[in-house]
């Protein structure tokens, strides 16, 4: 599961091949703690993380919601994501 991107100690990763189910959805990790966010939504949908982590995931998606799409076809289809600039 490649990490497609990284900000404020939160590791963004996507996996790769068509086992991955839809909707379209990233995983983010932040210490101990772990969560599944849907790219269309920008809502976690399972797992926990900070809640201050958790808003800016989300606003993270927001931003980069082509891009993550994109990302997603390429995962499908077995091939590296590209990495995704981090938020600022």
């Amino acid at each position: 599961m490649p990490t497609i991107s990284m900000f404020y100690g939160i590791l963004i990763r996507m996996y790769l091949g068509k086992k991955e189910h839809n909707p379209p959805h990233i995983h983010a990790f932040y210490q101990e703690d772990k969560a599944i966010f849907d790219v269309n939504t920008g809502e976690k949908t399972e797992g926990k993380l900070p809640k201050d982590k958790e808003k800016l995931v989300s606003a993270w998606i927001i931003l980069h919601k082509d891009e993550l799409l994109a990302d997603w076809e390429l995962a499908q289809n077995g091939e590296l994501p590209y990495n995704i600039d981090p938020l600022k």
